[in-house]
């Protein structure tokens, strides 16, 4: 079984703070952890891995060269190989650029990696929450796609993926090769050991540059974006409100419609 796990390093979202003047992320001195859905993904393949002989687990993320940390917290904890794709042409890609990247780069690796069965994404980044990248790669390469997994497993020949879905949960097989995207399981992702760890951190992680794939030159970075952000901002705090106490509940209601009248919002 061979495996891809698509992994994102994103800004810690309980850190991040916007500057006021240029409405744009302050980066600086923000820590960067691995997407908790990518996290996920590579449980549920680090899973199919314990129970199947011989899977291999290739790690994939697009970013800049401090993403290698990522790669290797992962690689901790079930990779096997990693590979960057960064370059300053790939920068302020959107999700359809970036899922063309991915795309590419995923092809590029099956030439030496052999032909990837499955591919694991999160559902989406938390730095962004568009929930498109996924099912875009799945789209660019004309696989089979299912989303929002909380379970996989391989029988038969197929891939059969339970979802999460609005009203619960439901089981669908897919043929392989296919793209499966990944939601926050019952489960949490598995420690890595001191061994894994050391292993990890000596790891060699290529770097995949736009010379080093065959990309289209005007499909990729700011280029290759249709979306543009005009503008991002902090909503204003919402201001306290009054708790009204008065010596029983009816004197309660009847000073808090004596208030909404007086405000105009109830006649």
């Amino acid at each position: 079984m061979n495996i891809l796990v698509c992994i994102k390093q994103v800004p810690d979202t309980t850190e991040i703070k916007i500057d006021p003047v240029t409405n744009t992320l302050i980066r600086a001195g923000v820590p960067s952890i691995v997407n908790p859905f990518d996290a996920y993904a590579l449980e549920i393949a680090a899973r199919i891995k314990d129970v199947t002989p011989g899977t291999k687990i290739t790690l994939l993320s697009m970013g800049p060269e401090q993403a290698k940390a990522a790669l290797k917290e992962c690689l901790a904890v079930g990779g096997d190989k990693a590979y960057l794709v960064s370059d300053r042409a790939f920068g302020g890609a959107d999700t359809l650029a970036t899922s063309y990247t991915l795309k590419t780069a995923i092809e590029k690796l099956e030439e030496t990696e052999g032909k990837f069965d499955i591919i694991f994404c999160g559902k989406q980044a938390i730095d962004g929450d568009t929930a498109q990248v996924g099912p875009e790669i799945a789209e660019h390469l004309d696989y089979p796609q299912v989303t929002y997994a909380v379970e996989a497993r391989v029988e038969g020949g197929e891939v059969l993926v339970k979802r999460e879905t609005g009203d619960g949960f439901e089981v669908l097989a897919a043929s392989m090769p296919c793209v499966v995207t990944v939601t926050k399981p019952y489960f949490d992702p598995r420690f890595p050991t001191i061994k894994s760890k050391l292993a990890a951190g000596r790891a060699q992680i290529p770097t995949l540059t736009a010379d080093d794939l065959p990309v289209d030159r005007e499909s990729i970075g700011l280029k290759g974006s249709p979306t543009k952000v005009k503008k991002s901002f902090t909503p204003p705090q919402k201001q306290g409100g009054i708790k009204i106490s008065e010596d029983s509940s009816e004197a309660s209601a009847r000073k808090l419609f004596a208030m909404l009248s007086d405000a105009n919002i109830i006649g």
